[in-house]
């Protein structure tokens, strides 16, 4: 009972916190009477979204489509890689080294690489998205591999365990904090990857919305699709954090214990 009453209290405070700053914000707006184009009221971006509302939706819609498609290419690809980084000294070596290098290199650089390569319609974003995603998840996935009790895989070796029942009965269970503490990361890069796409590719999405607006000074707009970018990034992450709770009930963040 102390812990629901301490998560809405919390949700509370969110809220009236972000009133009081949308408040101050459309006063020093007025106040000031700072120009539309350069900073428009909150008053005047809610009524830009309710000018167009369907429109703004389906490009939201769009986007969030594109980011879950890369987002569960960077999960797959990024757990079986880990896997085979864990299993496989020769990967190790070579595969994990190459993806730390790749990772240096900035993924707005290797956008266009992806428009040659895959066109302009919905496969270089979702690619991008995938690329930007799967680092971090690849990362936390072989940490939490690596990191199953000692005593427990010598065990299973004694009782002449194989290797797959290994993973899928002592690993994976020990990785999946870190797997999933990988995906909230993943997600919120997968979005990021979208809009790269977006303003690459173009064609539609909230990142195509913000270009057309930017070339037409259209700041509310601008401010209508990053407020929507941004619940499109709350509701990911807590999607993936529900699922947490549900297939973690077991483990020690989830019980309440911190």
């Amino acid at each position: 009972m102390k812990l629901v009453w301490s998560n809405i209290t919390r949700r509370w405070e969110v809220l009236v916190t972000s009133l009081v700053l949308l408040l101050i914000w459309e006063a020093c707006v007025r106040i000031f009477e700072i120009r539309g184009f350069l900073l428009p009221a909150p008053s005047k971006i809610v009524a830009q979204f309710l000018a167009s509302p369907a429109y703004l939706l389906r490009e939201s819609l769009d986007t969030m489509v594109t980011t879950l498609l890369g987002f569960a290419l960077a999960v797959v690809l990024g757990i079986l890689a880990a896997i085979g980084i864990v299993y496989s000294r020769f990967l190790d070596r070579t595969l994990y080294s190459l993806l730390v290098a790749l990772n240096a290199v900035p993924k707005v650089a290797l956008a266009p690489l992806f428009v040659i390569w895959l066109g302009t319609g919905a496969a270089p974003k979702v690619a991008i998205a995938m690329l930007i995603a799967i680092f971090p998840i690849l990362i936390d996935t072989v940490l939490g591999l690596k990191s199953a009790d000692p005593d427990m895989l010598a065990m299973a070796r004694v009782n002449q365990a194989s290797r797959a029942k290994m993973l899928w009965k002592i690993r994976f269970p020990n990785a999946l904090p870190s797997i999933f503490a990988g995906m909230k990361v993943g997600i919120s890069f997968a979005l990021v990857g979208t809009i790269v796409g977006e303003f690459v590719a173009g064609g539609s999405g909230l990142g195509h919305v913000i270009l057309v607006a930017q070339g037409s000074f259209d700041t509310p707009t601008v401010f209508v699709a990053l407020a929507l970018l941004c619940l499109l990034g709350v509701l990911s992450f807590k999607a993936i954090e529900l699922a947490e709770r549900r297939l973690l009930t077991w483990h020690a963040s989830q019980l309440g214990l911190h």
